[in-house]
């Protein structure tokens, strides 16, 4: 077999474009080598390490197929990525210089706080300016200031809750300038429209309202004393029959109860008498004038007889007057002159009973009590500076303390003297009371108005919930809501005034924020700075 011989010329020219691909194979590694920088950084301050290698792309998750275009059209993507500071914190660089941005809670007050750093070291904090513009979902613009503080610089104002802000910070030293951008949804309640329906959570707008001011005091329920009455007898006596018991509902003129009384059968003997007494006078009367008319007697006579007529009529009006005076009347039903009937005075239910069968009792025992319910009093304790506002015909609404009912009644009666120990005065509230569902002896709580005023921005007060010990209105925001913090003003109940933390237009938790504060408190189990 017979093997080609190979021209010199040939050989040479194999081993030319041998070379030609060994030095081409070492620029094209070269260029792949230089493109990343060492530690994963870039050129100019950007990291595509921070952005792609822990499986995120600035807040969003990474996807298996990378659109540069698009996300490269992101402006903050160009802003200084960051990785882990030293202290924590977020490092963001730009060259040689550096920033580390730590949200740290020191002393209770979460506070921004700032290290520096050049060619990877740390520098004095005395050297560098910040400035901070924190902006909140809803609306507000915060400017935060900085002082240096040991070996970094810490702001001036705190970070108030919830921390959900964009934040934009400017780092000077020289003629360095980093610019860090900062985005943050702790404590952000993310909830759909569809969850917000299920959990029965209402949106509603704060807006401007009058509003009266209310103050509260405390009272009791008691008897209205225009209407209580205390029956007696009168005439002592002993008791014969008795015809009401307690709690029974009487009208005017029912029979209570029957005493047999010797001083009674004295009155109406002696109305008896004067009755009689006069029937005589008047025949007497009748004969002498007619006499008189005819001129058989003399004139005295007639005029005598007269006399003694009007002095007979005198008598026996006296003591019918008598008979009368303690509630008897002329002449017995059962024709016996002892018996004396104890009647009720006006409608109404019989709540105290001091009377039994064969007992003696005395004109003043009080064997009977007697109250129209149909309506009662609340009574209550008015504190000095109080009275000026509390005013004979003003409205008051009237809330049991154990009991979920209310009323609304009008003040009676304010007090002029002050208790020597209490150094308050009794005001009284009169109410209807149809069902008798008042009773005496409730414990209530009386609502007064003060004034009415108009204020800028107010909620319903069942959105307002208490978190951390403060008040806090769940605000809505893009995507959810968020706990906001706010000062109380008047209330009138329905409605509360808002001082401050909420402006008029915002949208927040009408009904159901209960909901969204058991949310939120989920959350807080994990919230850490």
């Amino acid at each position: 077999m017979n093997i080609p011989v190979i021209e010199k010329k040939t050989r040479f020219a194999i081993a030319i474009v041998l070379a030609i691909g060994a030095i081409l194979l070492a620029l094209i590694l070269s260029t792949g080598k230089s493109a990343s920088s060492p530690g994963g950084e870039e050129p100019a301050g950007h990291s595509e390490k921070a952005g792609h290698d822990d499986g995120e792309h600035h807040d969003k998750p990474s996807t298996a197929k990378h659109d540069d275009d698009k996300e490269h059209g992101d402006k903050e993507h160009h802003a200084p990525a960051y990785k882990a500071g030293p202290h924590g914190g977020k490092l963001f660089t730009k060259g040689e210089f550096g920033a580390e941005v730590l949200l740290a809670e020191e002393g209770g007050d979460p506070r921004h706080r700032l290290w520096f750093f050049e060619k990877g070291k740390q520098i004095s904090p005395s050297t560098v300016t910040v400035t901070e513009e924190l902006s909140r979902p809803l609306g507000g613009v915060e400017k935060i200031t900085f002082k240096v503080d040991k070996d970094s610089q810490l702001s001036a104002q705190p970070i108030a809750e919830p921390h959900i802000f964009s934040a934009k910070i400017v780092v000077r030293r020289g003629s360095d300038v980093l610019q860090i951008e900062l985005e943050s949804e702790e404590g952000k309640i993310e909830i759909s429209d569809a969850q917000l329906k299920t959990a029965g959570v209402q949106v509603a707008t704060a807006a401007p309202a009058s509003i009266s001011s209310a103050f509260q005091l405390s009272g009791e329920i008691r008897f209205n004393e225009d209407r209580t009455a205390h029956v007696v007898p009168r005439m002592a006596g002993v008791v014969e029959s008795v015809k009401a018991n307690i709690g029974q509902v009487v009208r005017k003129g029912d029979l209570l109860a029957v005493i047999a009384s010797s001083e009674v059968s004295e009155l109406r003997s002696e109305f008896l008498s004067a009755q009689r007494r006069q029937e005589l006078a008047q025949v007497t009367y009748v004969r002498e004038k007619k006499l008189w008319q005819e001129k058989i007697s003399a004139e005295q006579d007639y005029l005598q007889a007269q006399q003694v007529m009007r002095e007979a009529e005198i008598a026996t009006r006296n003591a019918r007057q008598k008979l009368l005076a303690i509630g008897a009347s002329a002449s017995s039903t059962s024709g016996a002159l002892n018996r004396f009937e104890l009647r009720a005075p006006f409608d109404g239910a019989i709540v105290e009973k001091h009377i039994a069968l064969g007992e003696s009792v005395k004109e003043d025992a009080n064997v009977f009590k007697i109250s129209d319910l149909s309506s009662v009093w609340a009574d209550v304790s008015v504190p000095a500076k109080d009275l000026g506002v509390v005013r004979v015909g003003e409205k008051a609404v009237v809330k049991a303390t154990s009991l979920a009912q209310s009323a609304t009644g009008t003040v009676t009666y304010v007090g002029t003297l002050l208790g020597e120990q209490t150094r308050t005065a009794k005001a009284t509230v009169t109410l209807a009371n149809p069902n008798n569902a008042w009773r005496p002896g409730l414990f209530v709580n009386v609502e007064l108005t003060a004034d009415k005023r108009d204020v800028a921005v107010s909620v319903l007060s069942d959105a307002i919930q208490a978190v951390a010990d403060k008040p806090t209105v769940f605000a809505k925001i893009e995507g959810g809501f968020i706990a906001v913090p706010v000062t109380l003003g008047r209330s009138d109940g329905k409605y509360t005034e808002i001082v401050s933390g909420l402006k008029a237009g915002t949208q927040y938790a009408a009904q159901g924020s209960f909901v969204l504060k058991a949310e939120q408190g989920k959350g807080s189990a994990e919230h850490a700075h």
